[in-house]
């Protein structure tokens, strides 16, 4: 079939099991040829193929509500409802996003990108379906990876003890996007294997089934014996002791065994969570033998042998720098600790993992705990780095501030993937961090503007005694120059000018340098001279050279590939405002106040006015405005 012309999933309800064979078949081999092209979330989405056609065939969406936790794994429900034709343009500016996304269908009950959020979703919608008397099913789909989290975890307890109808589909490929590590993943591994357990439960229950008249005494025994079962076969049944029906395990390639477990689902009352058992990158074959995550998430590849198509590149990937920098240290310094949550492969740590087993810790998908393990770690005069990305640490938060920053302990947070990150949009752009963290007291942060000053700047935070430091760092790899082969620690709150210039400032850091160089040379062949500093150190900043640049009346424009609101450039502001320098003349180049989607990095920054033209045409606008006060005086 033409999997183009889909506009409803509807076309299911009438497919035998040969049929459903043929779609599935066909849109695996839709999935790769395309993102052979576009790249995505190609190993998630091969491992649901049979599960998210079963489920449009046995559910009516949007009537029924789907919620796909993460969101990456969702790439069949956008093809069966109708988005097929679209996926030339997945993940590609002003094209289709790679997560379920309200705004494209009525399909897409739920907008996700961060795990771990669908089961409290769903418990919302199912409480107001409650409240409303309407009727319909509510079916989030979680993977065994995302159930780790804490928050998964609360919503479980809530949803067992309010009795609420709904139908969780665990998805368990033993896998997120590196091998789940911690004791649940322990109980599914039991559980993956406790197929006496269905088969002698199911005994029980037909046997139980033919006694004629079953009431009273014989009744309750016979219950007791067949809930006690569970115990003899299988080491802790953790779903059934919070309150759900457990069914399965259940294979999630299998058709047959899906619409019957579905079926039997959608009959009982209260909370019910199917086991399913799938393969990651079912159908091809580079993706089935990943074991470490490298198809979780791709870009381009050969069809023929699954060899990544990858770009030029001058320097080291940032990730491995920063990583590889901390193992060098760490042979050093017995007291360098690792903490990760569940992203050893995607921030670079192997070699960390592999040379010091006892020293880095997965801690799986569990943010906040990764960073209060963090703080306790540093009260022992250990010496943590958190390795994070930025979109992640978000969901930190409240630890950092309480738990490392107000007792002001030595926690190194490597933020990962700071900045605009492209291709997965709205909710990985690494934008936020400064925002959230420069208010904090006792925090520091920085961000290098070479690959050769961030392997110095871990150097600073390993040596930092004065409290949490922040390193930044982005996503993508270096420019090439040269690394030192002596480590030094840099002075807190030191910036750098890497251009001098009487006419003007230009305070920048990390990736935008370029952009102001290039702006300074702009505006060079007019003229005007400008100063391009490397405020490298975004809190705190560099107060003598503010006085000097401010003192002398230079017009500043800062620009930040972050947040405007709470960013760098308001702190400038605030030093000008605090020290009296009230005719200051600054403008602020950043990202509005918008959330913004998923595209070429270079792409996006044009959309938003963030070139070294719109550096240029500022900086000239604030060189009239300095003008027009000298003729006012």
């Amino acid at each position: 079939m033409d999997l183009n012309k889909i506009t409803s999933p509807s076309f299911l309800k009438n497919l035998n099991k040969k049929e459903l064979e043929q779609v599935a078949q066909e849109i695996r081999t839709f999935l790769i040829e395309k993102c052979s092209v576009t790249g995505g979330h190609i190993g998630p989405n091969l491992g649901v193929v049979e599960l998210t056609i079963m489920l449009h065939k046995m559910f009516d969406s949007p009537k029924d509500k789907f919620l796909w936790d993460v969101g990456h794994q969702a790439y069949v429900h956008k093809i069966l409802t109708g988005r097929a034709s679209q996926f030339d343009t997945l993940r590609q500016f002003k094209g289709l996003c790679g997560f379920p996304k309200r705004v494209e269908s009525e399909h897409d009950e739920w907008e996700t990108g961060h795990s771990s959020t669908s089961l409290s979703a769903a418990m919302g919608m199912a409480a107001a379906r409650d409240i409303k008397k309407e009727h319909n099913y509510v079916i989030p789909i979680i993977g065994d990876g995302a159930l780790t989290g804490g928050m998964a975890l609360e919503a479980l307890n809530h949803i067992g003890h309010a009795k609420t109808n709904m139908i969780v589909i665990l998805n368990d490929n033993e896998m997120s996007i590196a091998p789940n590590v911690g004791a649940l993943h322990s109980v599914l591994g039991r559980l993956r294997t406790a197929k006496e357990y269905s088969k002698a439960k199911e005994e029980l229950e037909s046997l139980i089934n033919k006694i004629p008249v079953l009431g009273g005494k014989l009744a309750s025994t016979a219950e007791r014996l067949k809930d006690s079962l569970k115990y003899l076969v299988v080491s802790g049944v953790f779903f059934e002791e919070l309150g759900f029906k457990y069914l399965g395990p259940i294979d999630g390639h299998d058709f047959e065994a899906l619409e019957m477990t579905l079926s039997h689902a959608k009959k009982v009352k209260g909370p019910v969570l199917v086991h399913v058992i799938t393969k990651k990158g079912k159908g091809y074959k580079p993706a089935e033998d990943d074991t470490i995550g490298n198809w979780h998430g791709t870009g381009p590849y050969k069809i023929e042998n699954g060899a990544f198509v990858k770009s030029e590149t001058k320097g080291p990937a940032w990730s491995s720098l920063i990583a590889e920098t901390v193992r060098k240290i760490a042979h050093e310094d017995e007291r360098v600790v690792t903490i990760t949550p569940a992203m050893p492969v995607g921030s670079k740590l192997q070699g960390i993992q592999q040379d010091f087993p006892n020293r880095f810790f997965d801690v799986g998908i569990a943010e906040q705990h990764a960073a209060t393990m963090a703080a306790g770690l540093a009260t022992q005069n250990m010496k943590p780095f958190l390795a994070i990305y930025s979109t992640f640490l978000q969901r930190a938060y409240d630890q950092v501030l309480h738990d490392i920053a107000r007792p002001n302990l030595n926690v190194f947070i490597g933020i990962d993937r700071a900045g605009l990150v492209g291709a997965d949009g709205e909710t990985h752009q690494g934008v936020f961090d400064i925002a959230f963290l420069r208010h904090i007291p006792n925090m520091t942060i920085m961000m290098p503007k070479d690959e050769n000053e961030g392997q110095h700047m871990v150097k600073t935070a390993i040596e930092y005694d004065g409290g949490p430091i922040a390193l930044r760092y982005p996503r993508g790899n270096g420019i090439g120059v040269p690394l030192d082969d002596e480590l030094v620690a840099l002075p807190i709150g030191s910036w750098e000018v890497l251009r001098e210039g009487k006419d003007g400032s230009i305070l920048t850091f990390g990736t935008t340098i370029p952009m102001a160089m290039q702006a300074a040379d702009m505006l060079a062949q007019q003229g005007i001279d400008i100063e391009v500093v490397n405020a490298r150190f975004i809190k705190p900043m560099d107060e003598d050279m503010l006085h000097r640049i401010l003192s002398n009346h230079k017009p500043i424009l800062t620009i930040e590939e972050a947040v405007l609101k709470g960013g760098f450039g308001s702190g400038v502001l605030e030093f000008a405002h605090d020290h009296g320098y009230l005719n200051a003349i600054v403008d602020r180049m950043g990202i509005p106040d918008q959330y913004i989607e998923h595209g070429n990095v270079d792409q996006l920054l044009e959309e938003i006015h963030m070139t070294a033209e719109d550096a240029a045409a500022r900086m000239q606008v604030l060189l009239q405005q300095k003008q027009q006060v000298g003729l006012n005086k």
